[in-house]
């Protein structure tokens, strides 16, 4: 792993990985279909496996801790969007260098999840804007 690497702590490793992997799911949670949801998520994890610079090493090792879940959706949704938020704030800190790279990495992901669907997908779509805005600071 680079320098940059290091200044991250376990927790800093484990919210970027969060909040990747959580992207993936929320995106495959709001595609209804159980073939196509499958596919959202399998798109939208290969495009994190693509990843490169920091992001990209912290992704490709196993997400020891990360625990996702809750009752419904909007639940998690809560959990990755916090996530996402606190990984741009720790990665302008701590590895700005990163930040756009971090930024890229999930919109890949997002837009492989929405490409992975042969048809629009409103509830989809609404996620994509949601996790987008974020990113974007919005």
């Amino acid at each position: 792993m680079s320098d940059t690497a290091g200044v991250l702590t376990a927790e800093d490793k484990l919210t970027v990985r969060t909040a990747a992997h959580g992207v993936a799911g929320l995106m495959a949670a709001a595609d209804p279909g159980a073939i196509s949801s499958t596919r959202a998520g399998v798109a939208a994890g290969k495009a994190l496996g693509s990843a490169t610079g920091l992001v990209g090493r912290l992704l490709a090792e196993h997400p020891k801790g990360m625990k996702l879940g809750g009752k419904s959706t909007a639940e998690v949704a809560d959990q990755v969007f916090d996530a996402i938020r606190r990984s741009l704030e720790l990665l302008a800190a701590k590895a700005p260098d990163e930040v756009d790279n971090f930024r890229a990495t999930l919109t890949v992901a997002v837009r492989a999840a929405q490409h992975a669907r042969p048809s629009a997908n409103p509830a989809q779509a609404a996620m994509a804007d949601k996790i987008t805005a974020l990113l974007d600071g919005s």
